[in-house]
């Protein structure tokens, strides 16, 4: 394969070196290692309520719930596998006409100690006592929604498909979507008792099978934070979370009514903008439009789009040669986003949306869209894309972008499926050419094998009028993940005329092999240690022509400590070819020829879940022929459930043998977060640049009356401080969406 195959012989002795050592050390008994999947699927019934629930989170003392059956016998996952959970769970399951009901009642035999961290909409739960439960309709043990609060009544919600990816170690092809936000409603309270909790979801949230009756897959999951322990009702293997659909008990006696959802959500818009000493301002209406076509299909339209809302952008300096990845906010994209994925994450993504509405960080209008998905049946999913943009004066011609996606489920976690992507310009003799137009044609699949083992493959071709040559891409994959070991072995190949412009792309023209190899060791019940993860990374990248532009070995050891605590100790050898200078800031360029050296990495966290924590990730060693330090902090304090602050900076410093090569550049980022209620919250975002001396700062205040309705006010500035002329940019803006649920 490579630059240094007596590397990858001496990173097998390193691995077999850790294996004896942790062998030495005390770990757990034999029958906390057994896979938690072999045992028995829990099922559970849910009842039709004669009166309907009081939601107000006291499950105790509302007759409604008296007569329901209780899901118990939760099972440790961590801090003792296998080990029943150290404090009661019950959890009942009841429906409404309109609505499916989830009562929590989490015993706590000390209820001052439970912790709550953060009341924002999708705000980690990790960190906090919390609950959550995953929701799978049809019953094909692939995709399915997560639903979850902790004891503060906050709101989280996410979409799962494929299972969300093979694993925490070997992600495949699937999708966990937190930015995906659904209309329910939640409330919870804290009592001498524990706390408890009451959740209302209206049937048109879900998709399920055309059925009167119906048998779903379902998992709930409870974290005691101060014991740093996390059960389940239904075990799963502690490689996993509960994205793991498969492993699901069952649901039985919902009965659903017929879908009937119509659902028009107007805006209005109103910006004042001044750049530099230019005064604007400018109003937009539109609006987004949402059919239940069936339980399982349905039918998005936007017109005039506008995402003025949506949090900025996290900013980022790169000092490599490669183009950076910045994630999909933009809630219109973000719901069955997962279902037009197709590619390797942040990679060679074959539909990435962002190329939709945005050119060079810069929002496009959007004239409309249009968007149908779902199921048809049990086991085909459908997704249809339609966009118009009005396109940006000096800057972007008008563009219509299509894709289309078809998928098959096949049991097992097996799938396949096909893509087109599309964009057809408009053409103008100053923007674009008369031909202005590409696509991207795919197909894709995946075999999962046993409990354990994926196969997964795509290959796609593109078409660009301006390219000649091989225009092709595809990968190959294959990814284990047991409760003791887990590893990947990837293959990918980039032809040079590959361009999916509707896509992303991070490097062209090359053949990428990877292999990845980590053993779990959970430590005894005794030991303050919980688990000991020692793997390594070998991973090539060589453009067609054979020559390799970077080369990685990573050889690493995490520890994970009971009380919370982390520590990440690593080793990485690089090799990086340079074909050709790379000016790696303004002005200071790297000469072509080839580099390789070593770095020591130490990564450690304190206790998330405390008031004040501190996350240090630091690398010191070689790069580009010269040295290099990087120290990465994060500093975060909370009080109680609504005040939340983090300060983190990156801070790099570069000295290398040529001309300017002795340099640094910091990045630095204030977030803070006040929560008055679960819906109503502000939040200011401050990052500073030295490199270009920029300072930008968001603000936005929230009052939602839905997931995506309500009230939004946005204050942005870009102030360019090496100009001395004071703020570049500054606007304010107001907006206003109203959700019309049509049948309610």
């Amino acid at each position: 394969m490579c630059v240094a195959s007596k590397k990858i012989r001496r990173s097998g002795r390193v691995c077999c070196a850790l294996t004896v050592l942790f062998a030495l050390c005390p770990t757990a008994s034999g029958h906390e290692i057994q896979e938690m999947e072999n045992l028995p699927r829990p099922d559970t019934n849910a009842k039709r309520f004669d009166a309907e629930p009081v939601l107000d989170g006291d499950v105790r003392n509302d007759p409604a719930w008296q007569n329901v059956q209780a899901a118990s016998g939760f099972v440790q996952i961590q801090p003792i596998l296998g080990a029943p959970a150290s404090q009661k769970t019950e959890v009942f399951v009841g429906f409404t006409d309109t609505a499916l009901w989830i009562g929590l009642i989490a015993h706590d035999d000390n209820p001052h100690g439970i912790i709550i961290s953060e009341g924002r909409r999708d705000s980690s739960l990790n960190e906090t006592d919390s609950f959550r439960f995953l929701i799978d309709g049809f019953l094909d043990k692939q995709n399915g929604y997560v639903f979850g609060t902790n004891p503060t009544g906050m709101q989280y919600d996410a979409q799962v498909i494929k299972e969300g990816g093979a694993g925490q170690f070997t992600r495949g092809v699937g999708i966990f979507d937190e930015n995906w936000d659904g209309s329910w409603e939640v409330r919870s309270i804290v009592g001498d008792f524990g706390w408890s909790a009451e959740f209302e979801i209206p049937f048109r949230t879900l998709r399920y099978r055309n059925a009167e009756t119906q048998v779903w897959g379902v998992n709930f999951q409870r974290n005691i934070r101060r014991n740093n322990e996390i059960v389940y009702w239904a075990p799963i293997g502690r490689q996993h979370t509960i994205t793991r659909v498969s492993g699901a008990g069952t649901l039985h006696g919902i009965e659903v009514p017929a879908q009937r959802n119509l659902q028009i959500t107007p805006y209005m818009l109103g910006v004042w903008r001044r750049q530099g000493d230019s005064p604007s301002n400018d109003q937009e209406v539109g609006f987004d439009f949402k059919y239940s076509i069936s339980s399982s299909l349905t039918l998005d339209a936007t017109y005039n789009t506008d995402f003025a809302q949506v949090e900025v952008d996290d900013v980022v300096v790169n000092l490599d040669r490669f183009s950076i990845f910045l994630p999909e906010k933009r809630p219109f994209f973000l719901e069955n986003a997962g279902q037009f994925s197709v590619g390797n994450q942040q990679q060679v993504e074959l539909f990435f949306s962002r190329r939709i509405g945005i050119v060079d960080g810069k929002q496009v209008p959007i004239e409309a869209g249009l968007r149908l998905s779902g199921k048809v049946g049990a086991s085909t999913n459908i997704g249809l894309l339609y966009i118009s943009d009005k396109g940006l004066d000096g800057i972007a011609s008008p563009n219509d972008y299509y894709v289309a996606r078809i998928s098959r489920e096949l049991g097992t976690r097996s799938s396949v499926g096909a893509l087109i992507v599309g964009r057809d310009g408009e053409g103008s003799a100053t923007l674009a050419a008369a031909d202005d137009q590409n696509q991207t044609y795919a197909i894709d699949g995946r075999w999962g094998i046993g409990e354990n083992l994926i196969l997964e493959s795509w290959v796609a071709r593109t078409s660009t009028p301006s390219l000649s040559g091989d225009d092709y891409a595809y990968a190959v994959k294959a990814s284990y993940n047991s409760s003791t070991w887990s590893s990947r072995l990837d293959f990918t190949e980039v032809t040079e005329s590959f361009n999916p412009e509707v896509g992303f792309l991070r490097r062209d023209d090359y053949e990428h092999r990877q292999f990845f190899l980590l053993r779990r060791f959970r430590a005894s019940e005794e030991s303050p240690l919980l688990e000991a993860r020692p793997h390594m990374r070998l991973s090539d990248f060589h453009n067609l022509d054979g020559f390799l532009e970077t080369g990685l070995r990573h050889y690493d050891v995490h520890w994970e400590f009971k009380n919370g605590y982390q520590l990440e100790t690593g080793y990485n050898y690089f090799k990086d070819g340079l074909l050709e200078p790379f000016e790696i800031i303004e002005g200071v360029f790297v000469p072509a020829g080839t580099y390789s050296g070593g770095e020591f990495e130490i990564e450690f966290n304190t206790d998330l879940s405390a008031p004040l924590s501190l996350h240090m990730e630091s690398r010191v060693g070689k790069k580009f022929g010269g040295d290099r330090i990087v120290i990465s902090p994060t500093l975060r304090y909370r009080a109680g459930e609504s005040f939340n602050a983090e300060l983190a900076g990156v801070y790099s410093l570069f000295d290398l043998p040529y001309p300017g090569g002795d340099f640094s550049v910091s990045l630095t980022r204030l977030r803070l977060s006040y929560s008055f209620t679960p819906k109503m919250s502000v939040q200011a975002v401050l990052q500073y640049e030295d490199e270009t001396d920029t300072l930008s700062t968001n603000l936005r205040f929230s009052l939602l009356r839905t997931a995506s309705s309500g009230l939004y006010l946005v204050y942005n500035e870009f102030d360019e401080r090496m100009s001395g002329l004071g703020p570049a940019q500054r606007e304010f803006v107001i907006k206003y969406n109203y959700l019309f649920d049509v049948f309610q």
